[in-house]
């Protein structure tokens, strides 16, 4: 009887959320190539920062943002905290390929040319959430407190007195109550993330709005495609999800064969580790310029990306119709990886003053 009963009970239970939720509205037309991995990298990425927020929202139970008990209390998470080394190397793992995930979602945007009319607002959100995934991946970094985190804290105070009164938030000077680590934990677990729920708010608007960028052919050109497609968003939905678990599994693999490393409490003055892969490449321009150069030549890289829109207006999507500006995207992608191969190949060099 009870199993007669339920395959009348999921009918009701998927009417009553549907009543109340609204779930049905999710299965709108999206086109078929939305749920490619191309296309999909943009959600994977959304699911990596959802285990980032239930990691991080653990990890920070046991974390005391002062100087004076950063680092040891890290030891503690390690060392005592209920699965604290494995959460934490999740954490740590999954920050990673987030980075990643971002860094490639956006190139496919370049490529597809998905930038163009009616997307530039969308196209400039998302430059806004690269940022802050850099920001977040920063602070992060210094949150450790130990050698290298330390270095990062001095090269952050280096670059805020570079812009004066402009750095003065990221200055030891801004509060003498709280210190500058206290001041970027909070910048970690509040500002940063409430800048990212605005903005990720505002790209699924605005992909909601415009609907995903039609498929590139060599005479595809860019417009609108709200409630189009013979896919659901629904479909594409399951499958971000199932990519997140993809992820999840990927980093906690990677977090039982690497665990996330922690060096000995830092010592001020000393420079003698270099940053995660997404910050080295910088490093051979502040060897040249200057603690300015970690101002100067990501204001220039992020002036030119806010261009592109601007630049290249015509309707078309082909990569062969748009050969300048990816030709330019190239060479600009491998200084950077000639940069911070350079910078990883060669010794440590003291750039504090």
């Amino acid at each position: 009887m009870a199993t007669a009963a339920q395959p009348a009970l999921r009918p009701r239970v998927k009417a009553w959320l549907n009543e109340r939720l609204g779930i049905q509205g999710l299965a709108y037309a999206v086109p078929e190539h939305a749920n490619s991995l191309p296309y999909l990298l943009g959600g994977i990425s959304f699911m990596g920062f959802v285990i980032l927020i239930a990691t991080g929202i653990y990890l920070a139970q046991f974390y005391h943002p002062h100087p004076a008990d950063a680092h040891q209390s890290v030891v503690y998470m390690i060392t005592s905290a209920p699965l604290g080394d494995l959460v934490r190397s999740i954490h740590f793992w999954t920050a990673q390929i987030v980075t990643i995930t971002v860094l490639l979602h956006m190139l496919r945007v370049l490529f597809t040319g998905s930038y163009k009319r009616p997307r530039e607002i969308n196209w400039y959100a998302g430059l806004g959430l690269l940022a802050i995934t850099l920001g977040l991946v920063f602070t992060g970094t210094v949150l450790k407190f130990d050698q290298e985190g330390l270095e990062a804290l001095q090269h952050n105070k280096e670059a805020a007195n570079v812009i004066g009164a402009l750095g003065a938030w990221f200055s030891a000077e801004f509060s003498r109550s709280v210190p500058l680590l206290t001041r970027l934990f909070n910048a970690h677990v509040t500002i940063l993330p409430l800048l990212f729920a605005l903005l990720i708010a505002a790209h699924i608007f605005m992909i909601k709005q415009h609907g995903i960028s039609p498929k590139v052919t060599p005479d595809a050109t860019t417009r609108a495609t709200a409630g189009e497609g013979k896919s659901r968003f629904s479909v594409h939905l399951v499958r971000m999800v199932g990519f997140g678990l993809l992820v999840l599994s990927l980093a906690l693999v990677l977090s039982l064969i690497f665990p996330a490393p922690l060096g000995q409490p830092g010592v001020a003055g000393a420079e003698v580790t270099k940053p995660w892969w997404m910050f080295v490449w910088l490093f051979p321009a502040e060897a040249a310029f200057g603690a300015r150069a970690l101002l100067i030549v990501p204001a220039i890289l992020g002036f030119v990306l806010a261009l592109v829109p601007v630049l290249d207006r015509s309707p078309y999507l082909s990569p062969t119709r748009r050969k300048a500006l990816l030709i330019a995207t190239g060479l600009i992608l491998a200084v950077m990886i000639i940069s911070g191969v350079v910078a990883t190949l060669q010794p440590v060099t003291s750039h504090l003053e």
